[in-house]
């Protein structure tokens, strides 16, 4: 029977928020998955915009790679929590772990937060 473990993001520290201060690929580290192929984390992630202005946010899920690993959209002005990513499942490569990192059209005015549920 699956385990299902709830976890802070592996690029914050203690569950705090990640300041997204990168504004080009590769951006900010928000998580990096295990190794295992059969390990899954479950990954929800949220953002708030300090900004006046709509900012462009773009994930880069899982690698790099344009527009295979990209999600992108806009974080409304003076928002609070906007779902980033609502759940989606990644794993490791059996020999390495994978990525999630985000980038800002305007850097240092985006905070991301959430959590991973792990299932093993």
């Amino acid at each position: 029977m699956p385990t299902y473990s709830k976890l802070h993001l592996s690029g914050s520290t203690g569950g705090q928020p990640i300041k997204i201060s990168a504004n080009a690929s590769s951006g900010n580290l928000i998580h990096t998955t295990g190794t295992s192929a059969s390990v899954i984390d479950e990954v929800w992630l949220y953002a708030t915009n300090t900004s006046a202005s709509a900012v462009t946010l773009t994930v880069e899920y899982g690698g790099v790679t344009n527009p295979d690993n990209r999600i992108i959209l806009s974080i409304p002005a003076t928002s609070g929590l906007t779902l980033v990513l609502p759940g989606l499942t990644l794993s490791g490569t059996g020999s390495a772990g994978r990525e999630v990192r985000v980038f800002a059209g305007t850097g240092s005015v985006v905070n991301v937060v959430g959590y991973v549920n792990r299932v093993a």
